[in-house]
């Protein structure tokens, strides 16, 4: 993956930046300092920040926002160390053979009409009720432990050196929590061989409007994927196969390393296609926005996922298909990923990064304080309901929430 240099200035060497660092202690206190470069510009502080006065008490996590509002905590520029594919029958493959190009629609841009409907009825939609946890992740870390061990470190011993390992999505709705006020989120969290694993559970709400959704809200769920399709190849300088049936059994995936202040992190996430350049590109369908409430929801809510779902994995560029509501395609608009906060400056009660990245910091160091057992059997449920604090709660082994393979 190639980065976007600009997003991830003033990060200086580290000695075992393009490999795993051993799992360090409770951090030290340090002293406050004050970054010359500022969080809007997205350019992440050196390590010589401290950790404020925290917002733990060992029983709940405060999220209000005020709790989160200073500087931009280290973070160190993301790194990709791999890649996986999904086949047409959602078969973990280790390789790139998913990968998709971007190939941007032939038209003169007043003249761009892509039928999102088109094949919605041909769609080969993945089997949404099988749970997958995070087993295609942890399949790929079984085959490539190689990338995980130290100096000195013996082949069969399977420390992965690594704090946690999670789905990109899931850190995406942690960093959005601050100023999320519909979803709340359910997190499963097992501690085994010093690495904390992380999965995402459904909630109620969550499981009563995909049980409820509408004939049209199932439709619209398709848009997206219809979209990809018409501005992807499989090859570079190929025409994209738009008559053929989408589907969404079909992935490509980025295995990304970075680190949070003292967290190391290593995450999967999907990559829509690759630019000609080799850039990863993020793909996205919108409403057109037609009045001054469609456009301050726009930023306030979308822009903001836009933005964590691709700032995480070093994700250069988003281009999003503006749809009318017969989802028809009118306009495609490029966007920098490092450039989207600066678009919301002109909210009243604009989101921040850098409250969504010390929210993210402050639950990682909660997570750290509470999970106490290594053993891949135990799990810890953490909560979340908007206006609420994080909570959690310590299930047996074989609880209905337990998510760790079997076989790994």
């Amino acid at each position: 993956m190639t980065s976007d240099k600009s997003s991830y200035q003033g990060q200086g060497k580290h000695a075992a930046e393009n490999g795993p660092l051993p799992p360090r202690g409770p951090p030290a206190k340090r002293n406050r300092f004050t970054d010359d470069n500022p969080p809007e510009r997205l350019r992440h502080s050196k390590l010589i920040g401290s950790a404020e006065q925290s917002n733990i008490d060992f029983k709940t996590l405060h999220t209000h926002i005020r709790n989160y509002e200073k500087d931009f905590p280290s973070f160190r520029e993301p790194k990709e160390i791999g890649f996986f594919s999904l086949n047409k029958q959602h078969e973990f493959q280790d390789d790139r053979s998913q990968l998709r190009f971007y190939c941007p629609p032939k038209y003169e841009q007043n003249e761009i009409a892509l039928d999102l409907r088109k094949g919605y009825h041909e769609w080969i939609k993945r089997d949404e009720t099988i749970k997958e946890y995070i087993d295609e992740l942890v399949r790929w870390i079984q085959k490539h432990r190689d990338k995980f061990r130290i100096p000195g470190q013996d082949k069969d011993n399977h420390r992965l050196n690594t704090d946690f390992v999670c789905w990109r999505g899931l850190l995406t709705k942690l960093l959005c929590t601050p100023y999320e006020n519909r979803d709340g989120w359910i997190i499963a969290v097992t501690f085994y061989k010093g690495t904390y694993y992380l999965c995402e559970f459904d909630t109620e709400a969550k499981k009563h409007e995909r049980f409820n959704s509408t004939p049209k809200q199932q439709e619209m769920s398709y848009w997206g994927y219809k979209f990809e399709q018409y501005v992807c190849s499989d090859r570079p300088g190929n025409e994209p196969m738009t008559h053929i049936p989408v589907n969404t059994n079909e992935a490509y995936c980025t295995v990304v390393r970075t680190r949070l202040e003292q967290h190391s992190l290593v995450f999967a996430g999907e990559v829509d296609c690759c630019d000609e350049e080799g850039k990863y590109v993020e793909l996205k369908t919108s409403r057109e926005v037609f009045n001054e409430r469609h456009d301050r929801n726009f930023k306030r809510f979308k822009l903001i996922k836009w933005w964590a779902q691709s700032f995480l994995p070093n994700v250069p560029t988003v281009i999003c298909g503006y749809r009318d509501d017969d989802g028809v395609v009118r306009d495609i608009v490029k966007y920098k990923t490092c450039d989207i906060p600066n678009k919301v400056k002109d909210l009243n009660n604009q989101w921040k990064p850098n409250v969504c990245f010390n929210f993210l910091n402050e639950f990682l160091l909660f997570i750290k304080k509470v999970v106490e057992q290594d053993d891949s059997r135990n799990i810890y449920l953490f909560t979340w309901q908007p206006m609420q604090d994080v909570t959690y709660k310590v299930y047996p082994p074989k609880s209905k929430y337990s998510f760790m393979a079997n076989w790994y």
